[in-house]
């Protein structure tokens, strides 16, 4: 018995032990959405928002993001990413984001995923809120996951 098990005995929280899981590539996909109203659109489409290029900084948010979701999230681990994709798409009603995460490790990346989705979409709402007072975010969800054998 560890000399730390009497924290655990009422409820406490814990990281989880993944060091006797083997070693595999682990990929997560994440996915989510901001409406926005047609002029902020517009905007963004003829790179006219004040602050940048707002798709191309939400990406790189979301990449950036996902390198830090054990520092924000506090019982996630800490991965060795070998890969994160953000992908953004503007419609008629907002933007699409879209995130991909790959490690080789012994527990998922669907957290690094989320992370990267929704910073990516918060900093859409940043860039954008000094012309759009009605966006929302919607739709924020894991979209698969999967692990394989080395």
């Amino acid at each position: 018995m560890s000399q730390l098990s009497h924290i655990n005995n009422e409820g406490k929280a814990n990281m989880v032990d993944v060091g006797h899981k083997p070693l595999q590539v682990r990929t997560a996909c994440a996915s989510g959405f901001i409406r926005l109203q047609p002029e902020t659109i517009k905007l963004i489409q003829e790179n006219l928002v004040k602050k940048g290029d707002v798709l191309t900084i939400a990406e790189i948010a979301g990449i950036q993001a996902a390198k830090e979701t054990s520092r924000l999230i506090p019982l996630c681990h800490p991965l060795q990413l070998t890969k994160v994709e953000v992908k953004t798409r503007g419609t008629e009603n907002g933007v699409e984001v879209k995130s991909l995460t790959r490690c080789i490790g012994q527990t998922g990346v669907e957290m690094e995923a989320l992370t990267a989705v929704n910073v990516a979409l918060l900093t859409i709402y940043d860039m954008c809120k000094a012309v759009d007072k009605q966006m929302v975010l919607s739709d924020i969800k894991l979209d698969s996951k999967e692990k394989t054998d080395l």
